[in-house]
């Protein structure tokens, strides 16, 4: 009797014939072959005996299952198999070991170094433009003439992309698109509804041809100089506040602090000409008191536009170190050649003491390791999340 049972556990049955491996064959490959059998069967003549066709079906069966279904057949036979056997089950395993392996291979292959090299270069690519553009305003008071002229188109263009390529690598390039759209459009549009209606700003008009190509009498340069004025001013706003309508009106403020510097430097380098009778500033008359009031203003509408693009926009994903650095430059750069090179003691004062009201703020958060809503890490302010963590 234990001879009987060991010798039945030891042979498995065979796919080609017998009561069990019809049983536990697939009802859904049974018509497949036995229609293989029939078709074959038509080569023996009429006299040719049934266990001849049955053997030629049951060989067709095996080829079939064999070379178009291998795992069934593996199925069929585990299935067969007495719960004892082990060799059927170490032949299912060894077809399907190859397949787990080459998974596991798959998911434990490292990434690939590319995407690192591609952020490194965007991070190097905003620091390469702000180097340059200290260097053309280095050298903006020794030169005259024309050749202030290029100088002046280099430094705007060198801004705008330092800001356009910091905003892509920082937050991506939908955002530098939004940030370009809101800045530099709505720049454009008020731009052209100054010089021709007088409002926002006032009565003035530009020069012809100075500075490039001009669209309704107004040089295309002009707009993108806001975009390259006005980011840095809006990174440090918000480095120093959390909240939105705190941070909106303090980029309003350094727009008008900026121009404070500009405005009078571009006017004795005749770029534009104000004709409003209306008063200005002591020392610097010719500019009237609705040209800051209009700054104000268009910032004020920039900013609360920007505010929502964030809301919109990634995450931060570097620091902010190069919009500082080129605030920081702006703030104190321009106050040392107005009062040392360009003869504009005046605009020297106002314009330190406009862009004050964000950089001594910066200045004493630097010093203390934490002021205004910035943190430090390494010695250096990073980024507040204000389009997420900001309060009403």
């Amino acid at each position: 009797m234990s001879e009987t049972s060991g010798s039945d556990r030891s042979d498995p049955p065979s796919s080609t014939g017998g009561d069990r491996s019809a049983a536990a064959e697939p009802e859904s490959l049974r018509p497949t072959a036995a229609c293989n059998a029939t078709d074959r069967a038509g080569q023996y003549d009429s006299a040719g005996s049934a266990a001849a066709r049955a053997s030629e079906s049951s060989r067709g069966r095996s080829r079939w299952l064999a070379g178009v279904a291998p795992i069934p057949v593996a199925t069929t036979q585990i299935a067969a198999q007495p719960p004892g056997s082990r060799r059927i089950r170490s032949r299912w395993l060894a077809r399907a070991a190859p397949i787990a392996l080459a998974t596991t291979r798959i998911v434990a292959q490292p990434p690939e170094p590319g995407p690192v090299r591609r952020r490194s270069l965007a991070g190097v690519a905003p620091i390469l433009l702000t180097a340059a553009w200290v260097a053309a305003q280095i050298m903006y008071p020794l030169a005259h003439g024309a050749a202030r002229d290029r100088i002046t188109v280099g430094v705007v263009l060198l801004s705008t992309a330092t800001a356009l390529t910091h905003a892509a690598g920082t937050r991506g390039i939908r955002y530098a698109a939004g940030l370009l759209t809101i800045v530099s459009g709505l720049g454009l549009l008020a731009e052209i509804l100054g010089t021709a209606t007088g409002f926002p700003f006032g009565c003035y008009d530009y020069a012809d041809g100075r500075i490039g190509p001009a669209l309704a009498g107004v040089p295309l340069l002009v707009p993108l100089a806001w975009t390259g004025g006005l980011y840095p001013v809006w990174v440090v706003a918000g480095l120093l506040t959390r909240r939105r309508a705190v941070r909106v009106g303090l980029t309003a403020v350094g727009a008008v602090g900026w121009d404070l510097f500009l405005d009078p430097q571009m006017v004795a380098d005749g770029q534009w000409t104000w004709c409003a009778s209306a008063p200005g500033l002591p020392g610097i008359a010719q500019i009237p008191y609705t040209n800051y009031l209009g700054w104000f203003a268009v910032a004020l509408v920039m900013a609360g536009l920007l505010s929502l693009l964030e809301q919109v926009s990634p995450r931060p994903a570097g620091m902010p170190g190069v919009p500082v650095a080129v605030f920081l430059w702006t703030w104190l750069g321009s106050v040392l050649a107005h009062a040392a090179f360009l003869g504009l003691p005046y605009s020297a004062w106002y314009g330190g003491v406009g862009l004050g009201i964000l950089g001594i703020p910066l200045l004493l958060a630097g010093i203390r390791r934490g002021h205004g809503g910035v943190v430090w890490q390494s010695g250096r302010p990073a980024w507040h999340d204000v389009s997420r963590a900001a309060e009403p």
